[in-house]
């Protein structure tokens, strides 16, 4: 993919669907990439929201669970995707940033022996993450990222940074603490981070398991577990790679007297360390 006058297109010149936003204003040279979720019930319906004039927001890209992007703001006019905020000593970060949104629903909530989301639908518990946000309370549901998605993101965000020179990546939480909590847990912002920038010497965030967890040989309970498990809880680990809902990890600590331990764990059972 490419960028040409501030639009996204794909390397043979076609270019990426574009629906215009009304919520938009001013030219900008844009210094950070901003990251959100959706908290929507689908990619559609977050598009049609975020191209409404009553909505009163925006962003310059969607990106679907299926990895599809969407446009609605050139990448150097303003979109009104993060509202009241602020970042290296600066306030109204709308005026300085690039904002991607993941159609993504957020919070989950457990009843009974299910996940649902805001929306009522039901959500696999291999598609769930519970963690507590790493700015604090407890311990909750989370939706998790498609691999798709995340790929198509790594993608552009890369290119991005590297057209507009940008400074670094953040979240919605990051700029807006205690009134936004997107993208959340479930978002790997160290490794996305660390690939969008290139900088892939970067430390990965640490996280720890929630519960004894098995590892495993491969992405799948299909896969023969490792003879470290069940990892004891409280165990960390360093995230390398996903694969849908689980997780290629370094084991940091020294579990039955082994120190170097790698394999696949459940996301769904492991937190960042705030």
């Amino acid at each position: 993919m490419k960028i040409k006058r501030h639009r996204l297109y794909r390397d043979d010149d076609r270019p990426y669907p574009f629906r215009r936003s009304p919520n938009q204003s001013g030219v900008i040279a844009p210094e950070f990439l901003v990251m959100h979720y959706t908290a929507g019930r689908s990619a559609a319906s977050s598009l049609d929201w975020l191209t409404n004039p009553d909505a009163r927001a925006s962003a310059h890209l969607l990106i679907g669970r299926d990895g599809a992007i969407t446009q609605m703001v050139n990448f150097n006019r303003k979109a009104w995707h993060a509202g009241i905020s602020s970042w290296a000593g600066r306030t109204g970060v709308n005026g300085f940033s690039i904002g991607i949104e993941l159609d993504n629903p957020g919070l989950l909530s457990r009843r009974g022996d299910r996940w649902y989301s805001f929306w009522g639908d039901p959500v696999d518990d291999a598609d769930a993450v519970e963690a507590a946000h790493k700015h604090g309370g407890p311990v909750r549901g989370w939706h998790a990222y498609s691999g798709e998605q995340l790929e198509a993101a790594i993608e552009v965000g890369a290119l991005l940074a590297r057209h507009y020179g940008l400074k670094d990546v953040v979240g919605h939480d990051d700029i807006s603490p205690g009134r936004k909590i997107d993208p959340g847990p479930a978002f790997p912002m160290a490794s996305y981070r660390a690939r969008v920038l290139g900088r892939e010497d970067e430390a990965p965030e640490v996280f720890v398991t929630t519960v004894a967890l098995n590892i495993r040989t491969g992405a799948g309970t299909r896969y023969d577990k490792l003879a470290a498990s069940p990892l004891p809880p409280r165990t960390r680990l360093a995230v390398q790679a996903e694969d849908g809902a689980w997780r290629l990890v370094d084991v940091l600590d020294t579990v039955a007297g082994d120190m170097d331990v790698q394999g696949w764990v459940h996301g769904r059972y492991i937190a960042p360390v705030v």
